[in-house]
């Protein structure tokens, strides 16, 4: 059955690509999985989601088919609050730890092999995680380099292998440190293929020399940086016009932190406006009938609310804070 599913999935990829750009990343999205689990850490194609493996480490698998608050819940989770970029799950993986230098990857193979000589550019969203549930959290670090590498081999990690360490090469990455951990960051790049490149493996690929770090907080814990991941595309098309409109990159909401008004910029008209507090309670929805609005939150509880805006497949969220 899972072989089939797996098959399934592929199929179905191929046969959307012109329709989709000709995106080689099989569920980039990371929508399609064969079982709803609420556990940390996934290793093969089948217990994670679907096509997906661990390169190195137990990359974490973040579902929206779980309940709120639970390890891997969305958008609570032990590890971060945040919704996903796209549809209601994402990945998280370890891009930065001390003294070890421990980096977590994974890994997929593309539709097709890339041809030798063609250009191809590489799109994913990636976002510092913060907030996560866990008491005394030693995820309190963000990092630099978070890239793509294409492999011509897989590299299925199983529980007792070696970590991977990283190779200090990355054919996408972003050599900036990832701070923000409200938006979703758009990683993007291109490059012309040197082989024809079968896998692709996202992660951190430089040690702990090359990358740069900022730290947060100051816990008992070893420091060490988590990134999530989502909506990854591999194409030989430029990024299309709708990616870069699901990226809603004109939306705005300020003063952040408010006290009493929330100004509410550059929303599409029509497009459904939802706000849920910390514990994923909506405590607000509506429909944008301007480009520009306020809310009043002068009654609201001080805390840390999720705006999240969708426009009819298209979704993105973003955080702000209500202080007295």
């Amino acid at each position: 059955m899972l072989p089939s599913l797996l098959l399934g999935v592929a199929m179905v990829s191929a046969g959307k690509r012109a329709a989709a750009q000709e995106n080689l990343v099989v569920n980039g999205s990371f929508e399609l999985y064969d079982t709803c689990r609420q556990v940390l850490g996934f290793y093969s194609e089948t217990d994670g989601p679907l096509g997906w493996f661990s390169a190195s480490g137990s990359p974490d698998y973040m579902q929206g088919c779980v309940p709120n608050g639970t390890a891997n819940g969305v958008p609570q989770s032990s590890r971060a609050f945040q919704y996903a970029q796209e549809g209601g799950s994402f990945v998280g993986v370890v891009t930065y730890q001390l003294p070890t230098g421990l980096r977590e990857y994974i890994m997929s193979e593309l539709l097709e092999p890339l041809t030798l000589g063609e250009t191809y550019y590489v799109n994913f969203y990636a976002n510092a995680a913060w907030q996560g549930s866990v008491q005394n959290p030693d995820l309190y670090a963000a990092s630099s380099h978070i890239g793509a590498l294409f492999t011509m081999e897989p590299g299925h990690w199983n529980i007792g292998d070696p970590y991977r360490m990283p190779g200090n090469h990355a054919q996408v990455y972003r050599p900036d440190i990832l701070t923000d951990t409200v938006n979703w960051t758009l990683v993007s790049s291109s490059f012309v293929a040197d082989s024809a490149y079968r896998y692709i493996m996202l992660g951190n690929h430089f040690d702990n020399a090359t990358t740069d770090t900022v730290l947060w907080g100051h816990y008992e814990w070893l420091p060490k940086a988590y990134t999530l991941i989502d909506n990854v595309r591999v194409s030989s098309d430029p990024l299309p016009s709708g990616m870069v409109h699901y990226g809603f990159s004109g939306v705005s909401l300020y003063p952040n932190p408010s006290v009493a008004v929330l100004t509410v910029c550059c929303v599409a008209l029509g497009t459904t406006v939802k706000v849920m507090d910390s514990t994923g309670r909506l405590v607000y929805s509506g429909v944008a009938v301007s480009a520009s609005w306020q809310l009043d939150v002068a009654s609201w509880a001080r805390g840390s609310y999720v705006l999240r805006v969708v426009e009819g497949e298209d979704s993105r969220s973003f955080k702000f804070v209500l202080t007295e």
